[in-house]
């Protein structure tokens, strides 16, 4: 055994065995229990960071357990490849998308290989390859069948720079997330998936994933958002149509004096068309488009909105409002339309009050009545109905049936359920995504491209445009194309291209049989292996991800193609890594290795300054504070990596970098492979002890005894919480035992125990830091790979404590404790107390009443 552990040369050694033994490819055994262990696949930016090496080491050290428990492990590897970062970054790097994406996923690649995860490389997929995504494409088709994928026109977030649209939550205070240039709405075409008619289904099954996190549940469950309440149709005043409202306050109706529409909303410009408003509508509208529409970002703009020229009238009495667009209305939300109430909502009151609007009051408190020229604030509270005809007198919550009931009874409303979700918009007018399988005709509209035609191959030989325009509609072969409909040879093809989110939608799915060329995937395999047993990714992908991956479940579920509707059983958010932000007065902030340390603090390489020590933050390459995973895999090794990443937090928590933490695992597995080295000669050559402990006396009886607990506690943190930083340090804590025993004098059973221990702790740390194992193991004699064994068990017996404390308390006060060996009579342990020398003291000669043992833990002595 070599004198020092030398990470590079095992490393490379192991993971080299690993490769030629395909020791982590599988496939279906039926009759054995399976386990599909998957983390969030990454986009291919060119270099691994610290999150991944964080996120996928614990499913590494999740997959390798489960292996030695004896399941069968899937636990495959591929790459979110299609989008807009990989657009922008070749265009930045003045290349091709696919160029730049197939040399990234080759280094990242790489990389990971480096780390030692435990990937069937056999079942990687790439989502920008054809023989994937034409079952994406597929799939489209068969959505568009059911009605459940369809085009129309409506407002987006668009972005001017990256000429795409964005999702609400990709504009951040009004920008784009990705460019940082500013956001307007735009009003453009679009492709949608019907997510809405799965709302429902989508939300009671929110309860039905007690492995999800509390906080993901409920932002699902926020996302979605059920509303009961009415809709109410309010005629517009010379125009032969009405203005449709969901509300969940139909007590306050009467109490609506103005109505506000999204400026989005299709009513506006058509009320304001011809009237001397129209001017301030159009610059109102097209101010507001500028605005982050977002509904966080909408609450904390000032209220503020312009008159159409239009009044709509309230149903219930006959009232004439007036109907402004306003930039608190969204179109998201219910229908686009606000009745206002300013009495009883802070919003309308403010609005009112801005704008001189009349404000009446419905609902008065129980105990008092209320002035609407001296209220300082909206009443939004319950109370009494007043000014509401023959709701008069009753308590508003009790109204809000009755109103409903009076609404329907005179068609002019109807009971309704409301949600927050919207349709999912698809389309993205960028050249690096999957092609929808649509054709243009001018004789027959819209046509599905025939399922013979797929896939609909994106041409990779496209030149980029400057300006970030894609060049797919200006491919002539690409876009002319042929109806399969009518024949007419001047037909166009779609040239949007699908959101991303689409193929990280079903690509669990597709590991199960990534070669299949007869279907999406193949029926059987995905019986066997669906639905993924643990998911591990970040809480930042809880909304979009998770609830388009559930929605596209129970589209396959409706078509027979899958027996579930979840498909992750048990869910993990990891924390983010972190590390302080560290600044140059003149060269803002810098990377760790532009900082020189000395004795004097921390100075700026390139210009001596003192530097500023920030806060710890998100690592990110804006701000710099970020550690190049590769310059830790030179220094370190991949082993020390992964032992730090589990060892500084629970996975579950922001982990906090510290070069300390990683010098510190480095001196671990040090002091274990001393450990080994010591021993083994000793040990070598010899069975492990798995006897009972009653054979062992003095501290080698300690040492077995504290290794099965040891496996009692490692095994239950790993099952019960993946809390990898306890499981490392009990083992810690064992490995410290074991260097109190001197192995010179070491001989017979304790030699064995020895070897009992010291295998225990191989196989213990085996799935924190494989490479590592695996050498001690080999060493250890033996000739298969450490995963091939058995994940060690303890003995119950070896659990019992050799001694109890006992804990004496007269009249119920305590005086006084003492121990005793396990399996003392009652009597015996009377005795012993009432012998106590402090006890004694505490009787003080007085006749003792009664002696109590309770469960050989407690004697309490009442006199």
């Amino acid at each position: 055994m070599d004198e020092r552990y030398n990470p590079a040369a095992i490393e490379s050694k192991w993971q080299l065995f690993w490769d030629k033994t395909n020791l982590f490819k599988v496939s279906e055994e039926t009759g054995k229990k399976k386990y599909y262990l998957l983390e969030m696949f990454p986009y291919p930016s060119g270099k691994i960071h610290m999150g991944h090496v964080r996120n996928y080491t614990i499913g590494d050290v999740a997959a390798r357990y489960k292996r030695m428990q004896g399941y069968n492990v899937l636990h495959p590897m591929g790459w979110d490849a299609f989008g807009m970062p990989a657009e922008n970054a070749a265009i930045d790097n003045n290349t091709h998308p696919a160029k730049w994406t197939y040399e990234n996923i080759d280094a990242m690649r790489i990389q990971l290989k480096r780390m030692g995860f435990s990937y069937d490389w056999d079942r990687e997929i790439f989502t920008c390859r054809p023989d994937y995504y034409r079952w994406e494409q597929w799939l489209f088709l068969k959505m568009f069948e059911k009605g459940l994928a369809y085009r129309k026109e409506s407002f987006v977030n668009w972005c001017k720079t990256c000429q795409t649209v964005l999702a609400n939550e990709q504009v951040e205070a009004g920008m784009c997330w990705r460019c940082g240039k500013e956001v307007q709405q735009k009003k453009l075409w679009q492709w949608f998936f019907r997510i809405t008619d799965y709302a429902e289904d989508l939300l009671v099954h929110c309860d039905k994933l007690p492995g999800w996190p509390d906080k993901v549940v409920t932002m699902q469950k926020n996302w979605i958002g059920k509303s009961i309440g009415a809709e109410i149709r309010f005629p517009v005043e010379n125009y032969d149509t009405h203005i449709s409202v969901f509300t969940t306050r139909q007590d306050t109706v009467c109490g609506a004096t103005f109505m506000c529409l999204a400026p989005e909303h299709p009513l506006v410009a058509d009320l304001s068309k011809g009237t001397k408003q129209e001017p301030d509508v159009a610059e109102f509208v097209k101010r507001i488009s500028f605005q982050d529409r977002s509904a966080r970002a909408v609450e904390n703009y000032e209220k503020e909105g312009v008159f159409t020229g239009a009044y709509c009238i309230n149903p219930l009495n006959g009232r004439r409002m007036p109907v402004y667009s306003a930039n608190f209305a969204l179109m998201e939300y219910g229908t686009g339309a606000v009745m206002s109430v300013p009495a009883h909502d802070q919003r309308d009151f403010d609005f009112a009050k801005k704008y001189g609007l009349d404000i009446v009051a419905v609902v008065k408190p129980y105990d008092d009545d209320l002035d609407t020229a001296a209220m300082p604030e909206a009443f939004t509270g319950d109370g009494i109905m007043v000014n509401s005809g023959p709701f008069d007198g009753m308590d508003n919550k009790n109204a809000l049936e009755k109103i409903v009931a009076y609404l329907e009874e005179k068609n002019i409303g109807k009971r309704t359920v409301s949600y927050r979700l919207r349709d999912w918009g698809i389309s993205r007018q960028r050249y690096w995504g999957a092609p929808i399988p649509i054709i243009h005709c001018k004789k027959c509209g819209i046509v599905p491209v025939l399922e013979k035609d797929l896939p609909v191959i994106l041409p990779e030989d496209a030149s980029l445009l400057e300006d970030g325009k894609s060049p797919l509609p200006m491919i002539d072969y690409f876009a002319r194309t042929t109806c399969p409909k009518c024949g007419n040879n001047d037909a166009k093809r779609e040239t949007d291209t699908m959101d991303t989110f689409v193929e990280s939608s079903w690509y669990f799915e597709r590991y199960c049989s990534p070669d299949c060329k007869t279907g999406i995937f193949d029926k059987d395999a995905v019986d066997y292996w669906m639905p993924v047993d643990q998911y591990i990714g970040g809480v930042e992908h809880a909304i979009l991800h998770l609830l388009y991956s559930r929605y596209f479940t129970r589209v396959l579920n409706d078509m027979g193609l899958v027996k579930y509707k979840e498909p992750f059983t048990h869910l993990l958010t990891q924390g983010m890594v972190c590390k302080e932000t560290v600044s140059c007065s003149k060269h803002g902030f810098l990377f760790p290795e532009e900082v020189k340390y000395d004795a004097d603090g921390r100075f700026c390489k390139k210009c001596g300054k003192a530097v500023q020590v920030g806060r710890v933050e998100k690592m990110s390459k804006s701000k710099k504070n970020v550690i190049d995973p590769n310059i830790l895999l030179e220094k370190y090794g991949a082993d020390v990596m992964r032992l730090f990443c589990l060892f500084a937090s629970p996975p579950e928590r922001d982990l906090e970098w510290n070069e300390q933490g990683v010098e510190g695992g480095y001196r671990f597995l040090n002091r274990v492979w001393r450990l080994a080295r010591d021993c083994m000669d000793t040990i070598k050559n010899i069975e492990p002890f798995k006897g009972s402990p009653d054979k062992l006396k003095g501290e080698i009886r300690d040492i077995y005894k504290k290794t099965h607990h040891t496996i009692k506690k490692v095994t239950n943190d790993i099952e019960d919480r993946f809390h990898f930083n306890t499981v490392i340090s009990a083992v810690m804590e064992l490995v410290n035992s074991m260097y109190g025993i001197k192995m010179k004098d070491t001989t017979g059973d304790a030699a064995r125990v020895m070897r009992f221990a010291m295998e225990t702790v191989v196989l213990l740390l085996s799935p924190i830091i494989p490479h590592f194992s695996e050498e001690l193991w080999e060493i250890l004699g033996h000739d298969t790979s450490v995963f091939l064994a058995k994940w060690p068990s303890y003995r119950k017996d070896a659990l019992l404590k050799d001694d109890l404390l006992i804990v004496i308390q007269v009249n119920g006060k305590l005086r006084s404790r003492f121990s005793v060996k396990t399996g003392t009579e009652d009597m015996v342990i009377k005795e012993m107390a009432l012998l106590d020398e402090r006890v004694k003291k505490f009787i003080d000669n007085k006749p003792v009443k009664k002696v109590i043992v309770v469960k050989k833990k407690l004697v309490n002595i009442v006199v």
